[in-house]
């Protein structure tokens, strides 16, 4: 049984009671949240996005996570709802005057004093450490404290002056419950967006239908005095198709005029008027070389 050399042992040693649960320091768990990146957990470094749910990462590993597909990692289950790098928001933080950051511990002899936070509220002047609610615009990415859009309320933004609505802000870092209400509000989101394009698609098909009919039937404009279009086409290629023929029968009425006036019964000064007559030709003496020779050149 053990307990050799004159040991006396516990209860306690002995007995298994029920484990203890281990409780989470929560000034840890501040740090953790505010100051690395939920899925790569890392310092968190600029540029610093957050998603729909009000968690902060590193730009760089959004980016990897979402190109890197086939690995599986538990920290994946973090950020499974982001599907594409528009689903994250850049955040325009401001940057807190009092941090120093590892500036002066460069012994390691200097106390961290986890209360001091890299950023803070630009209208209050809060620290962005964890001990007060902060949240930011998705439509522009401006990070304020909760009581500064409490105590100025406004329509638009205290820094960029972007319009926003109240479906725009989102909690950083919030309780469970606040990460329910922003997961509802992302899927209402997303199917309004789903819906909005499959309406768009058969608009546009519907505008391309009708573009085509309207290029087939001609207009009022078109018209002419009741008659299609199709006539005016018809009529112009039977005028293309009958215009040969009337030349033709123009040359061939003026060879035939040649000829008749030859032969016609005119009086001889009228006849010598036309090349076609006796007096006009020459004979081969009299006649020019045949490469300048032309029959009007007289």
């Amino acid at each position: 049984m053990g307990c050799d050399g004159g040991t006396i042992p516990k209860r306690h040693e002995l007995v298994k009671g029920p484990k203890k649960v281990e409780k989470v320091d929560k000034d840890a768990e501040l740090v953790a949240q505010w100051n690395y990146c939920t899925l790569s957990q890392e310092i968190l470094r600029r540029p610093i996005v957050a998603c729909e749910l009000g968690r902060l990462y590193n730009k760089d590993a959004v980016i990897e996570f979402l190109l890197d597909k086939s690995s599986e990692k538990a920290l994946g289950k973090a950020a499974s709802h982001i599907k594409s790098i528009k689903n994250v928001t850049e955040l325009r933080l401001s940057d807190n005057p009092a941090w120093e950051g590892d500036k002066g511990n460069t012994k390691g002899d200097k106390h961290d004093d986890l209360q001091r936070a890299r950023f803070i509220c630009p209208v209050v002047g809060l620290e962005m450490n964890g001990r007060h609610r902060f949240c930011f615009l998705r439509c522009c990415g401006c990070v304020f404290s909760e009581r500064a859009l409490k105590e100025i309320k406004a329509e638009v933004c205290h820094t960029c002056g972007a319009a926003f609505q109240e479906d725009d802000v989102i909690v950083l870092n919030g309780t469970k419950e606040d990460v329910e209400v922003l997961k509802s509000r992302m899927e209402e989101r997303r199917l309004r967006a789903k819906l909005g394009k499959k309406t768009k698609k058969p608009k546009a098909a519907e505008s391309v239908s009708k573009s085509d009919v309207s290029e087939e039937t001609p207009g009022p404009s078109k018209m002419k005095t009741g008659k299609p279009e199709e006539t005016s086409l018809d009529t112009r290629e039977k005028k293309t198709n009958s215009a040969p023929k009337s030349t033709a029968h123009g040359i061939a009425s003026g060879k035939a005029a040649k000829r008749s006036i030859a032969d016609s019964e005119e009086s001889e000064a009228y006849k010598s008027l036309f090349t076609t007559h006796s007096s006009a030709k020459r004979s081969k003496e009299e006649s020019a070389h045949w490469v300048t020779h032309t029959s009007y050149c007289f």
